[in-house]
């Protein structure tokens, strides 16, 4: 110790702590916080406009209570499924998370995602529901991307057996004929293909991407991806299939939502409104009347996006009222 050191005055216990500088976030997480609320309000006010709600009820009080039943069981299969890709997720970031805390926060993001896009949905409603559970931003982006990826691959891979099969045949005048969708499914399935093979075969595992960390997931956590996201794309299309004629054949049923899903994506069309269904006439009118696809459309909307939406609105308020008691304890990160 130096002389100068020596006759340092010591540091007053009792005085007073200098006060931290609040952090950018700290100062705008408040605004941010209040404009994402006001989005909710002014999104769900613009749906609700949109909405024929006595067509909907006209539609769904002619279907029988079994065909609804049937319809609604299938639709929370599917929505659980959905929430199954966090728990992948859950797996991917190796945080201790537990099952009460993700598959709510899943179900409610699919149902935002399907009604409000996915900007508010898959990505916003995340971000604001993980971090209300303690869970770190650059784990939330993993989360998400992992779930993107579920999704959309289980996508190519059903796609490409369903396309290059031949099971749906396009109308005469389409600019994609049917051999072109057949070639579609084949490149889709190569898709499918080589993003198992690189989570198999690569020997670098992981890459940096503007300060985030990516990582390849192990083979088996691929295959489950593909495979969970396969079903979820098949119990979406077996709840159309319930609630159309009973003529109509369920590959067929398939086929066609996966094309008008891809439709849908390249509008840009919050829940692809009037584009699944424009899709589901062009393709079936030949076999079945405009009128009775037009209701089992506005019958699935009803069971698939507008219920799970009311209900899931709830689900939303009732986590951000409990948020801090299934909050993560630092100790389980």
């Amino acid at each position: 110790m130096n002389h100068s050191e020596a006759h340092t005055a010591p540091r007053d216990a009792h005085a007073p702590e200098q006060a931290k500088p609040k952090s950018r976030w700290s100062r705008w997480k408040r605004p941010l916080t209040l404009a994402f609320f006001l989005l909710l309000i002014v999104l769900f006010t613009a749906l609700a406009r949109r909405i024929d709600w006595s067509e909907v009820f006209a539609t769904l009080a002619d279907f029988k209570v079994r065909t609804l039943i049937i319809a609604a069981a299938l639709t929370i299969t599917s929505f659980i499924t959905y929430a199954c890709f966090d728990l992948i997720g859950r797996t991917y970031i190796r945080q201790k998370l537990g099952w009460r805390q993700i598959l709510p926060v899943g179900v409610i993001s699919y149902a935002f995602n399907l009604n409000l896009s996915a900007w508010v949905g898959g990505i916003a409603m995340r971000y604001r529901l993980y971090s209300r559970l303690g869970v770190s931003t650059g784990n939330i982006a993993k989360i998400l991307g992992l779930s993107l990826a579920t999704n959309w691959f289980g996508y190519m891979t059903l796609a490409g057996v369903v396309f290059s099969s031949g099971l749906v045949t396009m109308p005469p005048g389409w600019k994609l004929s049917s051999d072109a969708l057949q070639g579609v499914g084949v490149l889709l399935l190569l898709a499918s293909a080589g993003y198992l093979a690189a989570c198999r075969f690569s020997k670098r595992r992981a890459w940096t991407v503007r300060g985030m960390e990516i990582n390849l997931p192990s083979p088996r956590m691929a295959v489950l991806q593909l495979a969970l996201g396969a079903l979820n794309w098949s119990l979406m299309a077996a709840v159309i299939f319930t609630l159309l004629p009973s003529k109509l054949d369920y590959p067929v049923v398939l086929g066609v939502l996966l094309i008008s899903s891809i439709a849908g994506v390249i509008t840009h069309i919050p829940a692809g409104l009037g584009v699944l269904e424009a899709v589901f006439i062009a393709l079936l009118q030949h076999e079945v009347s405009r009128g009775s696809l037009l209701a089992g459309l506005i019958a699935y909307r009803a069971i698939y996006f507008i219920l799970p939406l009311l209900i899931t609105v709830v689900m939303y308020l009732v986590i951000e009222a409990k948020a801090k008691a299934l909050r993560v304890r630092p100790g389980l990160k």
